[in-house]
C-alpha cells in the first residue's frame, strides 16, 4: 500500500487496491440479510498479471465463504496471483473449513485485506496463518467502508447484542395515531414498501403486546426475504389475544419473550401458543437488554423494533437502539393526549439529552424518511 507523501504538503497516493476493494465490497454487500449470525465478505481474485478471473460472496450462513467461491472460480489461474478480500479470512474450523488454508492452498502469493477479524476465533490468525506460509498480506484496503457495511456484525461481537433499529410512522405533528387510536396509514405505499425491504434487512423484528392487541401485525418483508426476519412479541403480562396473525407461523417463526415467574394461567397461554407453532423464549428480566442478548445468543445481527411508545422508551434507556428510522407524512393528525412514538425518557434538562445526528433523509413517496444516530457512532 502506497506510504504518505512526506511533510512537503504532498497528498498521499490511493493504493493500487482501491478499485478492486470497492468490487469485493459491492460483492460481500449482496449478501444483506441472509449470512448473520457471519458477516458480510465479498472476495476478488486476480492472476499473476493482474487480470480478474475469480470472484465471490458469503451469499448464506453455513455455506461457502466468499474466498472460497473466488477460489473455485479462479481455479489453476489464482497460482501466484492476488486474492482481495474485504475482511481477514477465518483460521478455525466451523461449519466450514478454514479460508486461510484453502487460499494458501491455491497458491495465493498475496492478500489485500480491508479489515481484521475481530470475533475471538479469529482476531489476527487468519493474518498470521497467511504470513507464516510466506504470503504477502496488506491491511487497511477500504476499511472504513468495510466497517461501515458490516456495522451490525461488529456491533454484536464487540457488545453481545444485535444493533438495533428504532422505526415509526408519524405525522407532520409527531403523532403516530388519531385520538382514537386509528393509525392505519399514517404512511403511503412507497413507505410501506420500504418498511417490508428494511425488515428484509433485519433478522428478528420486535413489538410488544399492545401492538399485537392494538394492531395485529404481520411483521413480514412479504415475501423479500427467504426466510422471514423472525418476529418477536416481547410481553410482561402475557396478555396476548387468542387470535393474531403473528399465531400463524407457516411463513414466518414467531417468538414470545417473558418472564421465567409464570401463572397457571399464563403457562396454558403459552402452551397454546406452543400448539400452534410459537416460541417461548423464558428470560431472567422481561427487559429489552434481555431479550437482546437472547436473540444475539440465536444468531441475530440486526434487528428491528417496531413498537410501541413505551417499550421504544425503555429500549433506548438501556442501549438497545443504535439508529432511529422515523417515516413523517405530510398530514395533521392533532389531538390530546398526543399519540406519540417514544414515552418518558426521564430528561429533567434539554442541556442533557444525549445527541444524535441526521445521517441520511429520502423521500418516499409523498413522506420523507429520517435515519439518525447517537453522535460518535
Amino acid at each position: 500500500m502506497a506510504k504518505p507523501a512526506g511533510r512537503g504538503g504532498g497528498v498521499s497516493r490511493p493504493s493500487p487496491w482501491t478499485a478492486w476493494m470497492a468490487r469485493a465490497l459491492q460483492l460481500a454487500s449482496l449478501g444483506a440479510g441472509h449470512t448473520s449470525p457471519n458477516p458480510l465478505v465479498g472476495a476478488v481474485v486476480l492472476d499473476a498479471d493482474g487480470q480478474l478471473v475469480g470472484e465471490g460472496f458469503h451469499a448464506r450462513a453455513g455455506g461457502p465463504h466468499a474466498e472460497v467461491g473466488a477460489l473455485a472460480q479462479a481455479g489453476e489461474r489464482a497460482r501466484g496471483g492476488t486474492l482481495i478480500v474485504t475482511l481477514e479470512p477465518c483460521c478455525h474450523q466451523g461449519r466450514t473449513p478454514p479460508c486461510s488454508e484453502a487460499v494458501i492452498a491455491a497458491g495465493i502469493a498475496r492478500v489485500v485485506l480491508a479489515m481484521a477479524d475481530p470475533h475471538h476465533l479469529v482476531r489476527g490468525g487468519g493474518i498470521a496463518r497467511l504470513r507464516a506460509a510466506g504470503l504477502e498480506v496488506i491491511e487497511g484496503v477500504g476499511e472504513a467502508e468495510a466497517r461501515r457495511l458490516n456495522r451490525a456484525f461488529l456491533h454484536r461481537v464487540a457488545t453481545g447484542r444485535p444493533l438495533g433499529i428504532l422505526k415509526w410512522a408519524m405525522s407532520l405533528d409527531g403523532r403516530t395515531a388519531l385520538p382514537n387510536g386509528a393509525s392505519q396509514w399514517i404512511s403511503g405505499p412507497a413507505a410501506r414498501g420500504w418498511v417490508h425491504r428494511l425488515r428484509a434487512r433485519c433478522d428478528a423484528v420486535i413489538v410488544g403486546g399492545g401492538t399485537v392487541r392494538a394492531d395485529d401485525p404481520l411483521l413480514t418483508s412479504r415475501g423479500q426475504r427467504d426466510p422471514e426476519p423472525l418476529r418477536v412479541v416481547l410481553s410482561r403480562s402475557l396478555d396476548l389475544p387468542e387470535k393474531a396473525r403473528l399465531w400463524d407461523t407457516t411463513s414466518a417463526r414467531t417468538l414470545v419473550g417473558h418472564t421465567n415467574d409464570l401463572s397457571a394461567e399464563q403457562m396454558q397461554l403459552l402452551k397454546g401458543l406452543a400448539d400452534r407453532g410459537v416460541m417461548g423464549c423464558p428470560l431472567t428480566v422481561c427487559e429489552p437488554w434481555a431479550l437482546m442478548e437472547e436473540l444475539a445468543g440465536l444468531g441475530c445481527n440486526q434487528v428491528l423494533w417496531e413498537c410501541g411508545p413505551e417499550l421504544a422508551a425503555a429500549a433506548l434507556k438501556q442501549d438497545c437502539i443504535q439508529s432511529v428510522s422515523a417515516v413523517i407524512a405530510p398530514k395533521l393528525l392533532g389531538g390530546r393526549p398526543a399519540r406519540t412514538p417514544l414515552g418518558n425518557l426521564e430528561h429533567s434538562s434539554l442541556d442533557d439529552l444525549p445527541r444524535w445526528h441526521l445521517n441520511e433523509v429520502a423521500t418516499l413517496g409523498p413522506d420523507l424518511v429520517c435515519w439518525a444516530r447517537p453522535e460518535g457512532s
